[in-house]
């Protein structure tokens, strides 16, 4: 059986990003409750030489949708980071991010296998295939910042589990 470029991709980028939003939400209604300015959980870090929470969830977009569209242009670059996002414009980063994954046809994604994706860091260029790039690059960095969002947000008291890390799982149903 063989798998392609979007099926590896897109669905494992959209389980996690919509369990993004899920603790994202989860963090907001705590805060909420708990008299939490929203401000203080984008900038709460886990450590003074971590970036913040406004970074990750930046670059938990930057390398799902981002990645996608890097592949596709053939270039990818860090994200730039000038606008301080509070909370609701980093749900809206997200869901924004969601959406441009849901409407991301099999055919776009599958036709850049093979394809070559430069990812430019300063005056640094590194050459990959588009699917190594994703699978060894991006995927991985996705997830680093996904889980660091999350920690901030047990960090700061949001009762969160393994399954809002999760999401919902795409497993069979019994007919």
């Amino acid at each position: 059986m063989s798998i392609s470029l979007y099926q590896a991709s897109i669905p494992a980028y959209l389980q996690v990003l919509r369990a993004t939003a899920g603790f994202m939400q989860r963090g907001l209604e705590h805060a909420r409750e708990n008299g939490i300015d929203p401000g203080d959980i984008v900038a709460a870090r886990i450590h003074p030489d971590m970036r913040p929470f406004r970074f990750q969830i930046r670059s938990v977009v930057h390398h799902s949708l981002g990645a996608i569209r890097g592949i596709q242009a053939g270039e990818f670059t860090p994200p730039v980071m000038q606008t301080e996002h509070d909370y609701a414009a980093l749900q809206g980063l997200v869901d924004a991010a969601i959406s441009g994954l849901q409407d991301m046809g099999a055919d776009e994604v599958d036709g850049c296998a093979g394809t070559q994706v430069i990812f430019a860091i300063g005056h640094r260029r590194l050459s990959f295939r588009a699917e190594d790039f994703l699978f060894s690059f991006s995927q991985p960095n996705f997830h680093f910042h996904v889980t660091t969002a999350y920690d901030i947000l047990r960090m700061r008291g949001v009762p969160l589990g393994k399954r809002d890390y999760l999401g919902r799982l795409p497993y069979l149903r019994p007919a």
